[in-house]
C-alpha cells in the first residue's frame, strides 16, 4: 500500500477563492491517492471494505481496478506473487 498526497481535479472544478475583492479559482484541490496491489481472489473484499468503511463524511473517491502484469522486489529479484 502507497499513499501520497496529490493535487487533483473532478468534477468539482475547481472551487471558488476571494482575495480582497478579487476572486479566483483554484483548479487543482489536495487530495489523498491510495495505491493497493492485492490478489485478484481478493479484489472483491478490499472494494467492498473500503466502499463500505467507516463514514467518510464528505469525503468521495473512485476506485480503479487494473492488471499488474508482474512485480518484481529489485532487492532480491523475486518475481509475481513472491515479490508482492
Amino acid at each position: 500500500m502507497t499513499m501520497t498526497e496529490v493535487s487533483g481535479r473532478g468534477r468539482q472544478k475547481g472551487v471558488p477563492l476571494k482575495w480582497g475583492a478579487k476572486e479566483y479559482r483554484l483548479e487543482f484541490l489536495p487530495k489523498l491517492k491510495i495505491e493497493l496491489v492485492v490478489m485478484d481472489e481478493d479484489v472483491s473484499a478490499v472494494v467492498n471494505a473500503i466502499v463500505r468503511g467507516p463514514d467518510r463524511g464528505n469525503s468521495d473517491g473512485k476506485i480503479f481496478i487494473i492488471p499488474i502484469e508482474d512485480a518484481i522486489r529489485v532487492r532480491t529479484g523475486d518475481t509475481g506473487t513472491n515479490a508482492v
